[in-house]
């Protein structure tokens, strides 16, 4: 301080705290980042988001998704993507709120919904859409979570961006050809049934200069 002045400008000191604002806590090393690999748990259901080259009989007649209680199988894997090439860049933090993409590692196609009835429970249908990781509009959901990001130890939401529903599990559970897997639907309502947690996958370094991308 000279004479009771502060020796920065108060323009700087404004800068400072809209910077502050605008920008939240950095991201911790288990914020969920764009390009990683991973399996979602349904918390309330215990099951991993799960999906398979068998379509459904009714409805879309597109790709099945379910839920399935083996934590080793390949075909749960999901990659997050933005909504858009480009809007989601390899390594940097998952906000909350954020649009994203979950593409089928090993089939290309997206998660996605539309106005079908699920099979079992007459919620509205989940499918996997889409060749080599490019399906439509009806592929993006938005994130809900707490705070600044999304965070591996955190319960989610996925909330789809077209129909507004989201993504649950309920229990019901299917027969041949895929007996015991449990059905994954879109629910209208916030509950219990449509929280997910980030568990097993190759996690890319949560870093906000997207040049660094090492796995962890």
């Amino acid at each position: 301080m000279r004479g009771g002045r502060s020796l920065f400008p108060r323009p700087l000191l404004l800068l400072g705290l809209l910077w502050g604002l605008c920008h939240g806590r950095e991201p911790s090393p288990g914020a969920v980042t764009c390009g990683s690999v991973l399996k979602l748990l349904n918390t309330r259901h215990s099951v991993r988001l799960h999906s398979h080259e068998v379509k459904y009989g009714s409805g879309s007649g597109q790709q099945s998704v379910t839920g399935v209680e083996a934590s080793d199988d390949a075909n749960s894997y999901w990659r997050i993507r933005g909504k858009s090439d480009g809007s989601c860049q390899r390594g940097t933090p998952v906000k909350c709120g954020q649009a994203i993409r979950l593409t089928h590692v090993n089939t290309g196609k997206n998660l996605h919904t539309h106005h079908f009835p699920s099979p079992l429970s007459n919620n509205q249908e989940v499918s996997a859409f889409g060749d080599d990781g490019e399906g439509d509009d009806l592929d993006i959901w938005l994130v809900q979570c707490s705070g600044t990001y999304w965070e591996r130890e955190d319960a989610v939401r996925f909330k789809h961006v077209g129909t507004e529903v989201f993504l649950s599990i309920t229990g019901e559970q299917y027969g041949h050809p895929i007996r015991g897997q449990r059905e994954v639907h879109g629910m209208p309502t916030a509950n219990h049934h449509n929280y997910w947690k980030a568990m097993e996958g190759i996690f890319i370094k949560p870093s906000m200069d997207p040049a660094k991308h090492d796995e962890l």
